[in-house]
């Protein structure tokens, strides 16, 4: 093997996994496209190339538009609504410098849940321009495109993003805060406490995928929210218990019944109301939790 050649590609991999997980929203199918695009590199003319990283990054987008393409059927048929498969990290120690960039980067669960209305094709060129800063005459040759082209991609998604993804500043204290009480208020199921919880016009979205009982409509409005959760805690209340987490590089929560990893949860909040939670139950998309949290077992001590 190349000693040098596979440098330069581990030198770019973490940007490469991060455009391909943007576009897929699934960080298994990031990984497989990576892996590819590792493939067309240890096979391509090295020398005839004027920058491996804009040749990496290129054939990264266009094999993930491919593999985009491929889904959006399979994801037209999947059993309830579709959400992004959740990158999770503990929230202890508190998150580091990579990890607040990270989350500047834009990969929370609800804007990456935005991005899947967008056609393949407008999701490259946002992302490209809107993230990781392209020029338009540069991500008109990744796409094959002309520029005029990309300008009208890029506008188009910018509207659609825009008009979907409220843009709100939020501490995180003030976000852990209100997880704090959503973990009392699900437990206990007293409507005052989950009505205090919810903005009227909130949005509740859980995929199980077909694979765990999960609801199969998104919810709209506090008061069936509330309903909702009014009927998990007669059932299961006090057999469910919670875990601050790192979920897409927000504050979230792990859940679990009867000591069993059962969920990850995000939230869009405007610091005293949540305005959207997004629940993952998805087994197939919970495989790349760290084991250390798969479990409410405390971790052996050093």
């Amino acid at each position: 093997m190349d000693r040098t050649r596979l440098d330069t590609f581990n030198s770019h991999r973490k940007r490469l996994l991060g455009v391909a997980y943007r576009m897929l929203g699934s960080r298994s199918d990031a990984e497989d496209v990576v892996q590819d695009a590792w493939l067309r590199w240890n096979a391509a003319d090295a020398g005839t190339l004027q920058s491996a990283e804009a040749w990496l990054v290129t054939v990264t987008t266009r094999l993930c538009i491919d593999r985009l393409r491929a889904v959006r059927q399979e994801r037209e048929h999947y059993k309830g609504p579709w959400l992004p498969e959740p990158v999770i990290e503990t929230e202890d120690p508190a998150p580091s410098p990579e990890q607040v960039v990270e989350l500047a980067s834009d990969v929370s669960m609800a804007f990456l849940a935005v991005l899947e209305r967008l056609s393949p094709d407008e999701r490259a060129a946002f992302l490209l321009r809107e993230v990781f800063d392209l020029d338009y005459p540069d991500i008109a040759r990744m796409l094959e495109r002309n520029e005029a082209s990309v300008r009208q991609l890029v506008s188009r998604a910018k509207t659609r993003v825009r008009e979907d993804r409220p843009r709100i500043s939020v501490s995180r204290d003030a976000h852990r805060s209100l997880l704090d009480r959503f973990i009392e208020a699900t437990r206990s199921g007293q409507q005052a406490a989950l009505q205090a919880l919810f903005a009227a016009d909130a949005q509740f979205v859980a995929d199980g995928g077909g694979k765990v009982l999960s609801v199969l409509k998104e919810l709209h409005g506090a008061a069936r929210i509330v309903r909702f959760f009014e009927m998990v805690a007669r059932q299961v209340g006090p057999r469910l218990d919670y875990r601050h987490a790192q979920v897409n590089g927000e504050p979230g929560l792990l859940r679990y019944l009867d000591g069993k990893f059962d969920a990850a949860l995000s939230f869009v909040t405007d610091g005293d109301r949540i305005l959207a939670c997004h629940v993952v139950r998805n087994p197939d998309k919970l495989r790349q939790v760290p084991a250390a949290l798969q479990s409410l077992a405390p971790a052996s001590p050093d």
